[in-house]
């Protein structure tokens, strides 16, 4: 799938920069900027290097600033805006052309010379490469000038004034850091600049510091003669080079293209999509395996995102093995009956304060066993996963603990536990302690899965059933009579008969009843709670009241506590972003959950598809060949917060994997 922009798409500045492309090295390093090739994030980088993966992150070069001279004119062709618009770059006046599938091209004319440039970074490698392609039709001399701007600071610092960078043959260095570096052209070399006011005019919308700097020391120039065609490459590394540029786009071209045909997708979009997936899968430097970035630009690994992620980026997507080693990678940090909620920057210790990761854990080994039959890593994460039940059941930190009835309480003081975990001080903008409709749909799917991997021989499993059913209390194992006593009460106390769909908690205050989206997975997820009319009336009120084409409404909008915008300081962010924003990846859930209560029927499934169709044309807005993680609650049109996220991604493909193979078995 092949994303085409020109000159329509950025006919003032602020449009063209609404986009970004993204490269990743498997590491948690990144390339990032706009179409234009401008920064308008701190966490924009031509080279963000991955010291310690996943998240020990360095913006090493930070933009490339290039000048083409043709005659007695000189441009830029970069187009970094900067606080004061009179030293602002305006190269995207000459821009003709921006494509991305697998890498960045930019094509740029100028009175006879046509430049064209590509980016790419290796896979596995602290590395990252830029080729130009200079064609002078022109009788004069043309000469490209690229000044790479440098920082040498961790992600999202400023590079302070008064550092010192030190230039040699091959390698650029300053206080400890070396960047290697490689090419073809003329290295000049001058004094050093510390350049200021750089505008990062996506940081300030969301109330972020919006001012950036950076230094630079040296350019490097290519000199194209009248009628001729010349190539500059540069190629950037941590370690020694020893590849080309060209080495470098071709192979990293070639792996973005076995994950497509590995995942087996047939449709464009979804094959997009199985590799965008791959660009969250990195190596965890602690363990020596896998794992998930959350989202770019802003999150490391996260368990909750991961658990929820790792189905459709790894199992759906055709990567059986990255899937198996990031569960062995939160299997080592189970706590208490806990997975991690975040593995933080450095060497402190994991958060857990999450309800949901653990029991996500049990239905993505669920997931994984279920599609590869592999019997033996289910017998190896089985000391895991009971631990997890028996801790739930007698009680564990964050207040989490079964109560008489069989269902899960979570959450106690101002600690937030699921996924809707914003917390202000002492403000919780969505409190729900007591019973989280969500976390007992886990919850009882947790036991169940229980019984079916290690409460009877693999039975269910093997036939591979998309709806297994538990056992009769009085056939299964104590797994199966929890899950009984869980159903029975989840039925009677979670039904709202005159909303006709599930109360969001149980704790007895006036959040019970607000409609949000987190019902959902009670149809979606493989065993079933509910009665199947009762299943239709969930799928439609929600479809009523926060279905959107480009995510689920975390609240109705008739909800007195609804926040149609998200933007803003910090403070407003967070009053907005459970209370009716807009989240990609619950829709995924959705369209799983329809197709299911309309059994998979012809119309349902071209309805679907159709639906799609919309969210398709969000691959092309944001981060090109990505979806973001939020939209607007009131109108969402532009996405907002991370702007590439994997539990969207990877439940989004979970949709098209399920239409693809309902297509093959019938």
């Amino acid at each position: 799938m092949k994303f085409v922009y020109g000159k329509q798409n950025w006919t003032k500045r602020e449009r063209g920069q609404e986009n970004c492309y993204l490269l990743t090295n498997g590491l948690g390093g990144y390339s990032a900027a706009t179409m234009l090739g401008s920064n308008t994030r701190s966490d924009h980088a031509f080279f963000m290097a991955c010291t310690q993966a996943p998240d020990h992150r360095y913006n090493m070069i930070n933009r490339l600033e290039e000048v083409l001279e043709a005659g007695e004119m000189s441009v830029h062709l970069s187009s970094q805006e900067y606080v004061k618009p009179d030293k602002n770059e305006d190269g995207f006046h000459w821009l003709s052309s921006f494509s991305f599938e697998d890498h960045p091209k930019w094509m740029y004319h100028f009175h006879g010379v046509e430049v064209v440039k590509e980016i790419a970074m290796e896979h596995g490698e602290n590395l990252a490469v830029v080729k130009y392609v200079i064609d002078n039709r022109t009788g004069g001399d043309a000469a490209l000038q690229v000044t790479p701007h440098l920082q040498f600071v961790p992600k999202n610092m400023r590079a302070a004034s008064g550092r010192e960078f030190v230039i040699e043959k091959d390698r650029i260095s300053c206080e400890g850091w070396t960047v290697y570096f490689r090419t073809n052209g003329t290295v000049r070399c001058f004094s050093q600049k510390f350049t200021e006011g750089l505008y990062y005019a996506y940081d300030e919308c969301d109330g972020r510091e919006s001012i950036g700097n950076d230094y630079a020391n040296h350019l490097i120039e290519c000199t194209v003669p009248g009628y001729a065609c010349r190539t500059l490459e540069m190629v950037y590394s941590l370690k020694e080079i020893k590849k080309s540029a060209d080495e470098v786009i071709r192979e990293a071209d070639d792996y973005r293209s076995a994950l497509a045909d590995a995942s087996g997708m047939k449709q464009d979009a979804a094959r997009m999509l199985a590799k965008s997936a791959d660009q969250f899968v990195t190596e965890r430097a602690s363990t020596g395996g896998k794992t998930m970035i959350a989202g770019y630009p802003f999150f490391g690994d996260w368990g909750r995102d991961t658990m929820i992620a790792l189905a459709g980026c790894c199992i759906s997507a055709g990567q059986p093995d990255a899937a198996k080693s990031i569960l062995r990678t939160f299997a080592k940090y189970c706590k208490d009956g806990l997975m991690p909620n975040l593995f933080p920057d450095g060497s402190g210790e994991p958060r857990y304060n999450t309800v949901d990761a653990a029991l996500l854990y049990i239905h993505a080994v669920y997931l994984y066993v279920q599609k590869t039959k592999d019997l033996r890593f289910a017998g190896e994460v089985r000391p895991v996963m009971e631990d997890i039940i028996r801790w739930y059941r007698k009680g564990t930190a964050y207040g989490i603990r079964m109560d008489e009835d069989g269902l899960l309480l979570a959450g106690e003081a101002y600690d937030q536990v699921t996924w809707m975990d914003v917390r202000i001080g002492e403000i919780l903008p969505t409190p729900r302690h007591g019973k989280p409709v969500e976390v007992n749909v886990y919850w009882y799917n947790a036991l169940c899965i229980m019984d079916a991997l290690y409460g009877m021989p693999y039975g269910q499993l093997e036939k591979g059933k998309k709806e297994p059913e538990p056992r009769a209390a009085d056939e299964g194992s104590d797994y199966a009579r929890l899950a009984q006593k869980v159903k029975k009460s989840f039925q009677m106390k979670f039904w709202n008969g005159d909303k006709k769909c599930l109360k969001d908690v149980i704790s007895g205050t006036d959040a019970d009843n607000q409609i949000r989206c987190n019902q959902i997975w009670a149809v979606s997820m493989p065993f079933a709670l509910l009665e199947r009319e009762q299943e239709r009336l969930v799928v439609d009120t929600v479809f009523e009241k926060l279905y959107t084409p480009y995510g689920l409404s975390t609240l109705e909008m008739s909800d007195p506590q609804f926040h149609g915008w998200y933007g803003g300081a910090q403070i407003e962010r967070d009053l907005a972003y459970h209370q009716g924003t807009v989240w990609v990846f619950p829709l995924g859930a959705y369209y799983l959950a329809y197709l299911k209560t309309r059994e998979y029927s012809k119309e349902a499934k071209e309805k679907v598809v159709e639906q799609l169709a919309a969210l398709e044309s969000a691959l092309g807005e944001g981060c090109i060949g990505q979806l973001p993680e939020i939209y607007d609650g009131e109108n969402p049109a532009f996405s907002k917060g991370c702007f590439a996220q994997a539990w969207s991604v990877g439940e989004i493909l979970r949709v098209y994997e399920a239409l693809q193979q309902h297509e093959k078995e019938h």
